[in-house]
């Protein structure tokens, strides 16, 4: 069946999937994030349910599917107001990677735990100076005997606190050409010189954002997951996943905000009409609608592309898919917001936080202007002005 129809199992998991997110909500989600604490719960729920482990191997517990179902589950659960952050961080990068490269060993210790949520892992790529290219990153790893030794730091790593380990990517010399090259490493999280220090942000949600320090952290050679001469391939079988799951996450947050300003704009009358009656209402919600659909059709592109193997197709797809849903779920707050007027900013509508958090998806985990420099380089042939 064509990726652009929904298949009948896909609908169910989104109603299914609905009906738990409408159990929690946004209020649930708010909360947690005010008390400082973790929404443990409905993690536990979306575990219990086989929600957080959908895309891994069967073999090892999880649900056999692929990033397709995984960004269903939080396309849903943000539409319900309460999208659970570490799955596009946990299941979808590092459970992705463990699965495809990782050796028996490390199937066998994460994949089993991430898939019924008992164990969370953080993935760590961005620095301070290098952003998330992949090129310039400077946490390097040198060998020592049989160990690694790894010395570098990251920055806006979501979850360090809660995960068991912190998926990082380091840069070891090649002995053939003294090159620096990406690799992969498994870095539980009391590992010694492994620090960590939470960064103030103006956003409010559950999961903090952390800077991290490995100051001579030493690894054993099992840390290292799959073929060191891999690297790129291996990092890039995180990052098409991490796309298509953020894309998911802005789509479920603007099909959330949509649904507050179209109750708004049916009930709030100030002349005869609800306001909803008027075009210059009712038309910038209807384009925001389009937009979010339109976003979520790519998405279901760059998911059917991913889980059939076709990395090359799925990494064009899955950056139009982030831009793209970036851009809508960013219009379709900013447009609910307004439809509510002084209410949009009330924290009884709990729809003013989400113009910051709508940002998230233009930002990370890479901005839309490093997504159009992808586009026009590798999909327009044009040249490279870096």
């Amino acid at each position: 069946m064509s990726s652009t129809i929904e298949s009948a199992e896909h609908k169910a998991l989104r109603t299914a999937v609905a009906a738990l997110g409408q159990r929690y909500g946004r209020e649930y989600l708010a909360r947690v994030a005010r008390e400082g604490g973790h929404p443990d719960e409905l993690w536990a729920d979306a575990a219990k349910l086989g929600y957080l482990g959908v895309n891994l191997p069967e073999e090892y517990g999880g649900g056999g599917g692929g990033i397709a179902e995984l960004a269903i589950v939080l396309e849903e659960l943000g539409a319900a107001g309460c999208p659970l952050l570490m799955m596009v961080v946990s299941p979808a990068i590092c459970g992705t990677v463990i699965a495809r490269f990782g050796t028996d060993d490390q199937k066998r210790t994460w994949l089993p735990g991430l898939a019924d949520g008992s164990r969370t892992m953080a993935f760590g790529i961005t620095e301070p100076d290098a952003g998330s290219n992949s090129h310039r990153i400077t946490t390097t790893a040198r060998r020592d005997g049989d160990d690694w030794i790894l010395t570098g730091r990251k920055v806006f790593i979501s979850g360090v606190d809660i995960a068991d380990a912190t998926l990082i990517v380091g840069r070891t010399e090649d002995a053939r050409t003294g090159r620096l090259k990406p690799c992969l490493f498994i870095v539980p999280r009391d590992t010694p010189g492994f620090g960590r220090s939470v960064i103030d942000m103006e956003l409010q949600a559950a999961e903090k954002q952390f800077e991290l320090t490995l100051d001579e952290v030493r690894l054993p050679a099992s840390a290292l997951v799959g073929d060191e001469d891999a690297g790129l391939l291996q990092l890039f079988a995180g990052l098409n996943p991490e796309r298509i799951m953020t894309a998911a996450f802005a789509i479920g947050m603007g099909r959330y905000a949509l649904a507050r300003a179209i109750d708004y704009a049916k009930t709030r009358q100030v002349w005869k009409e609800p306001i909803g009656a008027h075009q210059a209402v009712a038309h910038p919600l209807a384009q925001a609608h389009i937009e979010l659909e339109l976003a979520r059709l790519m998405t279901q592109k760059a998911a059917a592309l991913y889980d059939a193997g076709d990395d090359m197709g799925a990494g064009e797809a899955a950056n139009m898919a982030k831009y793209a849903a970036g851009e809508a779920c960013v219009r379709a707050v900013d447009q609910s917001v307004h439809t509510l007027g002084g209410n949009g900013l009330t924290r009884e509508y709990g729809l003013g936080s989400l113009i910051t958090a709508s940002r998230v998806a233009r930002i990370a985990p890479v901005s839309r202007e490093m997504i159009l420099n992808f586009i026009s380089h590798q999909t327009l042939g044009l040249p490279k002005s870096y």
